[in-house]
């Protein structure tokens, strides 16, 4: 079992929403079109990237050649976070995403 943990600052977020050449090279279009539909979309992008990063820390022991790219994180249908790699669900991560006002943090399991 691996972990990885990840904890963003939301307002670094903020200025990446007007561009989306940025977005695009770091998110997936599901998760940039997610993020941008909800009220504080800075605060999506932000969990978004947590997640990947803690993703990316708790496979990176096993995989050298992942790219933060390489990760998108998108809801089931019962919100409940769930982790793909290149564009495959993998049911052996789980995530947990938390937030306040300020800052966001995320927690990656892969088992």
């Amino acid at each position: 079992m691996n972990i990885g943990i990840d904890i963003e600052e939301v307002k670094r977020f903020v200025k990446y929403i007007k561009n989306k050449k940025h977005l695009e090279r770091v998110f997936a279009k599901e998760e940039i079109s997610y993020s941008l539909a909800k009220k504080n979309a800075a605060q999506c992008l932000a969990s978004r990237f947590a997640a990947k990063e803690a993703v990316w820390k708790a496979l990176s022991a096993r995989n050298k050649k992942l790219a933060i790219t390489d990760i998108s994180v998108r809801n089931a249908k019962d919100g409940k976070p769930q982790v793909y790699i290149k564009n495959k669900k993998c049911e052996k991560i789980d995530v947990s995403l938390s937030h306040t006002d300020k800052y966001v943090a995320a927690v990656a399991i892969v088992s």
